[in-house]
C-alpha cells in the first residue's frame, strides 16, 4: 500500500504502541503531525476511557480521532460520532455474576467517568492508570441504571486469560466476554468491538477498508485488525492473535509501531 492510498492507522495503546514502562513514545507526537499534513487519520483505539486518552493525546486532538472503551465509542472533532453503549440489564445481569467471584473487581465504564465499588487499593491504583474520571459509588447497581454504561471492565488480581476467563466466560452468556490485557477482561453486548468503530470512523472520514492500517496485540483487537486493509500485530502479542494475523512487527519493547509507521510513511 502507497502512502498516497492510506487514510487511517489505527493503533492499539497498552501492550501494543505503550512500550512496558506505559511511557508514551515521544516520537508518536511528530508522526502525528507528519500523518496529518498527508492527509492521514491516527486513531489510538483503547480499552481505556475517552477523558482518559484525550489527556494523553492533549496536545493532538484536532489532529486524530479517538476509539475508546474497546470500541463502544469513537470521537472524531470535537464529538461522538459513534456509541454501542450494552443495556442496564445485561451489565447488571453480568455484574452479579462477575461479584459472585474472590479476586475480581468490576469497574463500569460510562461515556465520561467510571464507577466501581470496592476499597480494594491496589485495585484503585491500577484504574486511576487508564482512568482520569472514576467514581467510587456505594450502589454500584444504581449507578448502571442512572447512566449508559459501555462495558464492564474487570480487574483480576491474576492474569485475566488464565483466571478470570476461565471463571466468567462459561458463566455469562449472550454477552460479548474478552480479556483485554494482562489482568483485565471486559464484558460488553456482542458486536460492541474496536472494529464496529472504526467501521464508523472511516465512513466518517469517506476511507474505505483498503485504506487503513492497524496494530494490535490482543483478541480484543482482532475486528479492528480484520476492519483493516492492512493488519499487524507486535511481536509480544497474544499467541493465538498472532496466529489469525499472521503480519508480525517487532515487539512493544522495541517500538515495533513506531517503526511501522515511519516505513509506511
Amino acid at each position: 500500500m502507497a502512502v498516497k492510498d492510506i487514510k487511517c492507522i489505527a493503533s492499539d495503546l497498552d501492550g501494543t504502541l505503550l512500550p512496558p514502562t506505559k511511557i508514551m513514545p515521544a516520537e508518536i507526537f511528530a508522526l502525528i503531525d507528519e500523518m496529518f499534513a498527508r492527509g492521514i487519520t491516527f486513531t489510538p483505539a483503547s480499552g481505556r476511557q475517552l477523558p482518559n486518552l484525550m489527556e494523553l493525546f492533549a496536545a493532538k486532538l484536532g489532529k486524530i480521532a479517538i476509539i475508546a472503551e474497546n470500541g463502544g465509542l469513537c470521537w472524531h472533532r470535537g464529538k461522538v460520532i459513534y456509541c454501542d453503549p450494552t443495556p442496564a440489564d445485561d451489565i447488571l445481569y453480568a455484574l452479579d455474576i462477575i461479584k459472585r467471584e474472590e479476586g475480581l473487581y468490576p469497574l463500569c465504564s460510562g461515556v465520561d467517568c467510571a464507577y466501581y465499588d470496592s476499597d480494594d487499593s491496589q485495585f484503585e491504583d491500577v484504574l486511576r492508570r487508564s482512568y482520569s474520571r472514576a467514581e467510587r459509588v456505594d450502589d454500584l447497581e444504581r449507578a448502571v441504571k442512572n447512566n449508559t454504561i459501555l462495558k464492564i471492565s474487570v480487574w483480576d488480581k491474576l492474569p485475566a486469560a488464565e483466571h478470570a476467563a476461565g471463571v466468567l466466560i462459561p458463566k455469562i452468556e449472550g454477552l460479548r466476554t474478552k480479556v483485554s490485557g494482562y489482568d483485565w477482561l471486559d464484558v460488553c453486548k456482542e458486536g460492541a468491538n474496536k472494529g464496529e468503530a472504526l467501521k464508523a470512523l472511516l465512513k466518517e472520514i469517506g476511507a474505505e477498508r483498503g485504506q487503513c492500517v492497524a496494530f494490535g496485540d490482543h483478541m480484543n483487537d482482532l475486528e479492528m485488525l480484520e476492519a483493516s486493509g492492512q493488519a499487524y500485530v507486535t511481536a509480544n502479542g497474544f499467541p493465538e492473535l498472532k496466529k489469525l494475523i499472521p503480519n508480525i512487527i517487532p515487539s512493544n519493547a522495541e517500538f515495533g509501531v513506531i517503526q511501522k509507521i515511519k516505513e509506511l510513511l
